[in-house]
């Protein structure tokens, strides 16, 4: 009797199975043969969307998404929800202003989505090293925190230009607007409040002892082949080295003893090879930090390398201007600390360059992008005034430059001789 009773349930559930397929075979068809093939596709790729948006709400806001989920009546509400949540969220504001050329660059969203470039220090997810040689020229940032002006004009950048803005404590305070109003983030680094605690950034001490012999400040360059478009092949002068030079004569004339290191970190027998550039680099500046320890700051100075139609100028007292980033590096990306990356002085690179950042928006706003936090560590453990610095692009004239050492020297001294 079980048997056979057990063989009628079999029976049934095939009959189901079958009637059911049958079914579906029926209702594609009239759904094909009611509609054109675009209109379908056309239909399934909203309705895939649609899930899809539902489950990336899931997985982002899983407490709110389980509360508005379940009755069928509040469906399209939930669906208005789901979209104003999708919206909200960074990376899909910066995809609506890529597209539209609004608050943030196409650049600053295609760095973002990418995770950003690599140098000697980065490994990938299955812990080998990436293929530096062919990524040399894209290995700095390629992040605008502003839209960038072909050319800058006398009613828009000079306008800004003497527009200076003062934050107030309590507006720096607030970490969600500190974070969006003054930083770029790259998508694989994790930055917390803690790390960006206005009060604490803005009390640190970044002042230098003047009284101190010997040299007190000292300019480097990791990657000393960065030229600018009207660079000339062979002569150092007219690359990153010889804006060092003239920041380093305008930072004495200000006082202080500078050290220019033209060493060259980014060549191997004569061709470029970025791949250890870093690592090269830092033995030799530890060793000049050892003979001097009169060294208080150490600032490594690059260009960018922005896309070919981008344009980083601003216009200041009559003189065109290369736009210039401060860059952390957090030894830390959203898995945890980078060990072997280990930076005794990220809380104090990070007062160093909020506190240049905010003397730049006083007294030259528009002048400097957000500072840029990345999860590796650039060198910049060695000096708890350590410094790297992007000044302008390959796009950008050596004059344009030229002319930005001299406000970069200025907000310089007002933290330093403070």
């Amino acid at each position: 009797m079980r048997q056979q009773l057990t063989g009628l349930v079999n029976r049934l559930l095939w009959i189901s199975f079958l009637a059911a397929g049958f079914y579906i075979l029926f209702a594609g068809g009239q759904k094909f043969l009611h509609g054109s093939p675009e209109e379908l596709l056309k239909e399934e790729s909203g309705s895939i969307q649609r899930a899809l948006s539902r489950e990336a709400t899931r997985f982002l806001y899983p407490v709110f998404f389980y509360a508005g989920e379940g009755e069928q009546e509040e469906a399209a509400l939930f669906s208005r929800y789901v979209d104003w949540v999708l919206k909200m969220h960074p990376l899909t504001k910066l995809s609506y202003a890529a597209e539209e050329g609004t608050s943030q660059s196409t650049v600053t969203w295609e760095m973002l989505i990418s995770g950003g470039s690599d140098d000697e220090n980065e490994l990938d997810e299955t812990g080998e090293e990436y293929d530096l040689a062919s990524m040399a020229e894209e290995e700095n940032a390629l992040v605008s925190a502003y839209p960038e002006p072909e050319q800058p004009t006398e009613t828009g950048e000079s306008a800004a230009a003497s527009a200076g803005q003062i934050y107030s404590l309590e507006e720096l305070s607030d970490f969600d607007y500190l974070l969006g109003s003054f930083y770029t983030v790259e998508s694989n680094t994790m930055v917390t409040e803690a790390d960006l605690n206005a009060e604490k950034l803005l009390a640190r001490d970044m002042s230098i002892d003047k009284d101190v012999d010997g040299p007190q400040i000292l300019i480097y360059h990791t990657h000393s082949q960065e030229g600018f478009v009207d660079s000339v092949p062979g002569d150092n002068s007219t690359t990153i080295v010889g804006v060092g030079t003239y920041l380093a004569e305008l930072l004495e004339e200000k006082g202080y003893r500078v050290l220019h290191v033209t060493s060259v970190y980014d060549l191997i027998d004569g061709e470029l090879d970025r791949s250890e550039a870093y690592s090269r680099a830092a033995e030799e500046i530890s060793s000049i930090l050892k003979e001097y320890p009169s060294i208080q700051a150490v600032i490594d100075l690059h260009r960018d390398g922005v896309d070919e139609g981008t344009r980083l100028v601003t216009e200041i007292n009559g003189k065109t201007m290369a736009r210039f980033m401060f860059f952390n590096g957090l030894s830390r990306t959203k898995n945890g600390n980078i060990d072997y990356l280990y930076n005794p002085y990220i809380e104090d690179n990070l007062a160093l360059t909020l506190q240049l950042k905010l003397q730049c928006e006083q007294y030259y706003p528009g002048l400097s992008r957000n500072i840029y936090l990345k999860s590796l560590r650039y060198n910049l453990h060695l000096s708890d005034k350590a410094l790297l610095i992007e000044a302008g692009a390959q796009t950008n004239t050596l004059e344009e430059v030229m002319n930005t050492m001299e406000p970069l020297a200025d907000v310089l001294d007002r933290v330093f001789g403070s």
